[in-house]
């Protein structure tokens, strides 16, 4: 449309100073035309006038021969072909070639007769009252004697220069209407040529404002034209370039997003999730039909959409920690969220970034439990141990009996303390990385382990004259482990039946393998453990009924080191119970194929 308009204005343009020039040189020509013609036949008639005041000027000297002009004008009027009009000093007319000058009125106020009376050569156009058309009338004065006595007058009808005017007009026009059309078809010829390389140009400009960058101009023009083609393409290939950069580098972002270990989530002014990332989307289940909804419809915090509206009011970075429950799972997060905006400072949303800190939550948790756990048991034996030591101050020492019973409580807490420190001894040199990188994992053979462990607690299920039977599947089972470590796992497992199975009760260690895997039984039939207590029985200091465990001298260490040492084996650890019927903690450890 732009285009189109500027070739009609160039070509209005055009047509214009074409026709404003025809019509000045044509208003000019017409102009000189007409006043040569007049100022020639004003000389002519002037002349005739001249000619006509020698004949008769002498004839103005008396009435008499005054009347024998008119004679004399009307015959001498058929020999030149113009109208004459003889006019005396007062105006009054005394003779004309073509009227009774008895019946004319008097000529005084004409401007060429009032003229001529002055002493002056004068002519005029106007149209005759008698005649009724346009006349050029010539005046000149008649002198006798050095006075003016008359005037005469030759008048002429303009009719044949009308003509000439009107043919020469005619001719102007038709040549204006051909050098118009010529001008019209000039001009949208180079309207054309010139509007032509500037709609390429807008053609390509929109298609590259549409998106596509691979466009360019290509015109050749030589001026002005071509040189805005070159820097448009210049342009674009600088904005080519950036674009590439900028998707580039909108990838790259993209990707880090989508691959974060964090959930990302972009919210507007309003607390709309507006875009999440992978993690977020699979951490609190947002799906696409979700975009748009409130903070408080997908995620069902109002701690958060709090921290977000805060955040937008203060227009400040801020940390919060979030705790919440999804899919009926406790989570905390430390939640970053930061003000979005804009080129003039305007907020236009929050970005919120979730670090998942569950697993260091429960594990400062299990650290302030343990530490809580370590100084409790610990504290009890040393209550103990002070307070039957300051009773033997106080004057027990005086009977033996008492004495002896004391002492032999305070050995038993110290003993008691002494297994205690050497499990977190043992726990603490487990878990130290030095210590691991160590220790190297080899082909051990099953049946010997369980038997020195079986060998080692003789003394305790003897005591309790108890059964423990040793029996494998097969011969020759050999799992990657670490015989110290694996001995450690047996002997605490083992101790642990012996403890809570009553009696003359039953204990049976069992081994086989399996297609990748060595499996190792601890079975008992002792008291058994409560379905509720058996998620939690390998956590430190964790203990079913505590009173019951004091007394039978545990720690709360020794599944706990038990499921340690399995995991560290690359293995995994079991356990079913039942009440009043027994337990049975199962080992898997992996496979060895060389015998040790």
């Amino acid at each position: 449309m732009f285009a189109r308009n500027l070739r009609n204005r160039l070509v209005m343009l055009f047509l214009l100073i074409v026709l404003f020039t025809l019509t000045a040189l044509g208003s000019y020509i017409l102009w000189f035309f007409y006043q040569h013609n007049i100022a020639s036949l004003n000389a002519a008639m002037l002349s005739q006038g001249k000619i006509i005041e020698e004949l008769i000027y002498r004839d103005m000297s008396g009435p008499i021969q005054k009347a024998q002009i008119d004679e004399k004008i009307k015959e001498l009027s058929s020999r030149i072909d113009l109208r004459v009009t003889i006019i005396d000093a007062g105006g009054t007319v005394i003779a004309d070639s073509e009227q009774n000058p008895a019946l004319l009125e008097n000529h005084g106020d004409r401007p060429e007769v009032a003229a001529a009376l002055s002493g002056g050569n004068s002519y005029n156009i106007r149209t005759s009252a008698t005649q009724e058309k346009s006349l050029l009338y010539v005046s000149t004065p008649i002198f006798y004697q050095n006075e003016i006595t008359g005037v005469v007058r030759v008048a002429m009808p303009l009719d044949h220069i009308d003509a000439g005017y009107r043919k020469i007009l005619s001719v102007l026009l038709a040549a204006a209407l051909l050098t118009s059309a010529v001008a019209i078809l000039f001009s949208l010829a180079f309207a054309y040529r010139y509007t032509r390389p500037l709609e390429q140009i807008i053609h390509t400009a929109n298609t590259i404002a549409g998106g596509d960058l691979s466009k360019r101009v290509f015109i050749k023009t030589g001026d002005e034209l071509e040189i805005l083609a070159h820097s448009i393409n210049n342009l674009t290939s600088s904005l080519e370039d950036k674009v590439n950069d900028m998707i580039a580098q909108n990838h790259k972002l993209e990707l880090i997003l989508q691959n974060m270990g964090d959930a990302v989530i972009l919210l507007d002014r309003f607390g709309k999730v507006t875009t999440a990332n992978k993690t977020a989307m699979v951490i609190f289940g947002i799906t696409d039909q979700m975009l748009g909804q409130h903070n408080i419809q997908v995620i069902g915090n109002s701690l958060l959409n709090k921290a977000i509206q805060t955040t937008l009011q203060e227009n400040q970075s801020r940390i919060i920690d979030l705790k919440t429950n999804i899919h009926a799972k406790k989570r905390v997060f430390q939640v970053f969220l930061a003000p979005i905006t804009g080129s003039e400072n305007d907020i236009g949303g929050v970005l919120s970034v979730f670090h998942d800190i569950t697993t260091l939550q429960e594990i400062h948790d299990r650290q302030a439990d343990f530490v809580t756990n370590a100084s409790h048991e610990l504290a009890t034996p040393l209550t103990a141990i002070k307070g039957f030591a300051e009773t033997l101050l106080d004057g027990a020492l005086e009977q033996p009996e008492l004495s002896e019973k004391f002492i032999r409580i305070i050995h038993d807490e110290a003993d008691r303390m002494h297994r205690l420190i050497n499990d977190l001894l043992k726990l603490a040199r487990l878990s130290a990385q030095e210590y691991r990188e160590q220790i190297h994992l080899e082909a051990v053979a099953i049946l010997p382990v369980l038997t020195a462990a079986k060998q080692d607690l003789s003394p305790r299920w003897q005591q309790k004259n108890q059964t423990v039977i040793l029996k494998c599947k097969q011969e020759g089972l050999t799992a990657l482990a670490h015989p110290d470590w694996l001995k450690q796992v047996i002997v605490n497992l083992l101790e642990n039946s012996i403890k809570y199975t009553p009696e003359a009760g039953k204990i049976q260690l069992t081994c086989w393998q399996t297609d990748s895997q060595i499996k190792i039984a601890v079975q008992d039939s002792g008291i058994g453990i409560p379905a509720k207590d058996l998620p939690l029985i390998f956590d430190r200091f964790y203990r079913v009924d505590k009173a019951r465990t004091r007394t039978a001298g545990g720690t709360g260490l020794g599944l706990a080191i038990a499921k340690f040492i399995v995991e560290m084996l690359g293995g995994h650890i079991e356990v079913e119970s039942k009440v009043d019927v027994g337990t049975v903690f199962t080992i898997s450890l992996p496979l060895s194929k060389n015998r040790p």
